[in-house]
């Protein structure tokens, strides 16, 4: 039997040749990577560099939280509020047009729109809310303001939870791209007393089959998964193989996002703690092993202490991070300063660069329109010119 040392330097071979690993391989590395991971580490770094490069990319964004009511019901959630509750947020188009007005004034280019899973099915509350602002669905709301935000020179991304696929095409022609969270490809996670068993839309099969309406329409796609809402490390690596397979047939999702747990005093898990590091680092180093030349993202402000550490593992992006609004899915960890992320990049050997709510490398998905516009405020490597950050 080959040694530990033995399997994963032929695994490096393997995929520094462009060819692919078994999730079998996977499991196996995982296992054998349990009590000393630096290997799997040093192998994730250097397809990283390959891939690449020493550049590490951002977005700066305005986190405009539309509403907020949800029709799901899930165990790690703070962001899902009731009506009466003093968290709610239910934004006029006032509000969103205000907010982009200063968002633009702060260097932002990026209007990320964020709310709960079709609240008007639910809620009262929301259905009045949007009759008053002339809507009949969270979707059609979605669009005009998109448009506002667009009209104010940021570029929309909109986390909808599971939009049909009518709506997602609606929403192309204002998005740059779309995000939903896969969360994790595990059904058992749905079951009596798991995190989704009250969140029908988290099912894996709902899930996915977003992702998959969105390549048939040619839509850039930010996925991920959670660690340590209770899977098992091979159900990650599932979830991982889950959204390849659907890349590989669609070539549209751009990034994917490896967010950690974490506990909050208003949530049914908060007496649950957050994922180990080194299972969530050994995680990220396997995400870039499976998907060597996908773009992979941790919040930076759920890693605080060491966030930077996450670069000698793999990752590449640190996602939207705003100078102005909190966010809203976490809301007790804040985000670090541009200028903090930039230091600390910087001394791990790294050059910070700000990308749009599109990886330069899906621009040919855009709208032709949209392209046009982006066109306008990015350089030749497609990132964000300098001026237009201030």
């Amino acid at each position: 039997m080959l040694s530990k040392l033995t399997f994963i330097s032929e695994v490096l071979n393997k995929v520094i040749d462009s060819k692919e690993i078994s999730d079998d391989d996977a499991y196996q590395i995982y296992q054998e990577s349990q009590h000393d991971p630096s290997e799997l580490y040093k192998i994730a770094q250097i397809l990283r560099n390959k891939q690449k490069g020493t550049k590490v990319t951002y977005s700066r964004k305005i986190f405009f939280n539309l509403v907020n009511l949800c029709r799901d019901s899930c165990s790690y959630c703070t962001y899902k509020s009731e009506p009466g509750q003093s968290k709610i947020s239910m934004m006029s188009k006032s509000d969103v047009q205000n907010l982009a007005k200063i968002g633009k004034n702060y260097g932002c280019t990026e209007a990320l729109f964020v709310t709960g899973e079709r609240p008007e099915q639910k809620y009262v509350e929301a259905r009045n809310w949007l009759k008053e602002n002339g809507f009949a669905s969270t979707s059609e709301y979605l669009i005009h303001a998109s448009e506002m935000a667009l009209k104010e020179g940021l570029f929309p991304h909109t986390n909808a939870g599971n939009l049909t696929k009518s709506e997602m095409n609606d929403l192309k022609k204002t998005n740059v791209s779309l995000g939903v969270m896969l969360e994790n490809s595990s059904i058992r996670l749905t079951q009596s007393g798991m995190p989704h068993e009250l969140a029908p839309s988290k099912h894996p099969k709902a899930r996915l089959r977003v992702l998959k309406d969105a390549g048939e329409l040619g839509i850039p796609m930010t996925t991920g998964v959670l660690v340590g809402i209770g899977e098992t490390a091979f159900e990650i690596i599932d979830s991982i193989y889950a959204i390849k397979e659907i890349h590989k047939k669609y070539g549209h999702i751009q990034e994917i996002i490896l967010q950690n747990f974490q506990p909050k005093s208003d949530i049914r898990m908060k007496n649950i703690p957050s994922p180990e590091e080194k299972y969530f680092k050994t995680l990220v180093a396997l995400t870039r092993i499976i998907m060597p030349q996908m773009n992979i993202q941790i919040p930076p402000n759920l890693s605080p202490d060491s966030y930077a550490s996450f670069l000698s593992v793999g990752i590449n992006d640190w996602g939207g991070i705003s100078p102005l609004t909190p966010d809203y899915v976490n809301p007790e960890f804040s985000w670090p300063s541009i200028d903090t992320v930039a230091k600390n990049s910087f001394n791990a050997g790294f050059e910070l660069k700000a990308r749009l709510p599109v990886y330069p490398e899906l621009f040919s998905f855009v709208d032709p329109e949209l392209k046009e516009k982006i066109l306008q405020i990015t350089d030749s490597d497609g990132f964000v010119k300098t001026e237009y950050l201030k």
